[in-house]
């Protein structure tokens, strides 16, 4: 099995379904995200606020490299921007998970933990700008993925249950 490395706007649902899918399969799971937050010791969010973004998105090159090294038949799920990182396709199976911007949006303020949801991901801070980098993004992500799940409307479920079932022939 390769890795499956799924891409996709913050808050589309990379996490969530990542767990579905460890639930039903042989997939072991890991986040871009938490592994830099363990390597250094602080949230993401302190990171940017401390250090900025070009010094995160060096962080996420040097997590690009050891995954591509280090990790096999592996779920990554990966933060919003990780898919600039110059070797992604060296590291499995690129799988966007897609959803209109307003979808997410309302995703995220209608889920239980909304305002902890909002806080961990400050690029969202300004709806208007996250908005504008969004559309930037889109087309660069459908530009790499090997596969595309759109997530709307659907169940974490759903979409792992989809997702596998297309990824079998990229294995």
């Amino acid at each position: 099995m390769k890795n499956i490395v799924l891409i996709g706007f913050m808050g589309v649902g990379k996490g969530s379904i990542a767990r579905e899918i460890i639930k039903n399969s042989s997939y072991i799971a890991i986040d871009t995200d938490d592994l830099i937050e363990s390597m250094q010791n602080r949230k993401v969010k302190t990171i940017f606020e401390e250090e900025g973004e070009e010094y995160f998105r060096k962080l996420e090159k040097d997590i690009s490299l050891w995954l591509e090294k280090n990790i096999k038949n592996t779920l990554i799920s990966t933060g919003g921007g990780f898919y600039k990182v110059k070797n992604l396709k060296k590291i499995g199976t690129i799988v966007l998970l897609d959803s209109p911007f307003e979808e997410i949006i309302k995703r995220i303020v209608e889920h239980p933990n909304a305002d902890k949801k909002l806080q961990k991901r400050p690029l969202l801070s300004d709806l208007e700008k996250a908005k504008a980098l969004y559309d930037g993004r889109r087309s660069e992500y459908l530009k790499l993925a090997d596969v595309v799940i759109d997530v709307t409307n659907k169940s974490a479920h759903d979409c792992a249950k989809e997702l596998l079932k297309k990824v079998k022939k990229y294995a």
